[in-house]
C-alpha cells in the first residue's frame, strides 16, 4: 500500500512560498520559510509529521489496550515535533507525546506501560527511530 503527498515550491528559500497536498484531498494548504523557521500561520513540515505521529500512535495504542481486553473509550494524542538550530542547521531533536486514554478499569500504571511499549511500536514511531522520544500518558 503506497500513499502520496507532494509539495511545491516556488522561489528561494526565505522569500519563496510553496503548498503541500496529501493524496486523499483532505488537506491542501501553503508553507513558507516563516511558518516553519519562525511564526507564520501556515502548515509546516514538522506539525504534519508531528500529526501522522499523533494519529498513528493513538491508533495503535488504541489497539494494543483492545488485545490485551481493555477497551478504550478514547486515546487523544498531542505530538511536539521539536526543530532546532545548531551549528550543522537545522534538525528534529525530539518528539514529545502527551496522551490522555478514557480506559475504564485500567489503572494509571498499566496505561502507562501501553504507552510507553507504543511509543517504541507503532509504525510512525519505528519510522522515526532516530528521533529522542517521551511520552507523557495519563488516565482522562
Amino acid at each position: 500500500m503506497d500513499r502520496r503527498a507532494e509539495a511545491r515550491w516556488n522561489g528561494d528559500l526565505k522569500t519563496g512560498s510553496g503548498t503541500i497536498k496529501i493524496e486523499s484531498g483532505t488537506f491542501e494548504g501553503p508553507y513558507s520559510f516563516v511558518s516553519r523557521f519562525e511564526s507564520g500561520k501556515e502548515a509546516n513540515p514538522e506539525e504534519l509529521l508531528g500529526a501522522a505521529h499523533a494519529a498513528c500512535y493513538s491508533m495503535a495504542l488504541s489497539n494494543s489496550l483492545a488485545k490485551a481486553g481493555h477497551k478504550p473509550r478514547s486515546v487523544h494524542t498531542t505530538a511536539v515535533v521539536r526543530l532546532t538550530t545548531g551549528a550543522s542547521g537545522p534538525s528534529i531533536t525530539g518528539i514529545d507525546l502527551v496522551t490522555r486514554g478514557d480506559v475504564p478499569g485500567l489503572s494509571a500504571a498499566d496505561f502507562r506501560k501501553f504507552a510507553e511499549e507504543t511509543k517504541v511500536g507503532c509504525i510512525v514511531s519505528r519510522a522515526l527511530s532516530a528521533v529522542p522520544m517521551t511520552v507523557d500518558a495519563q488516565l482522562a
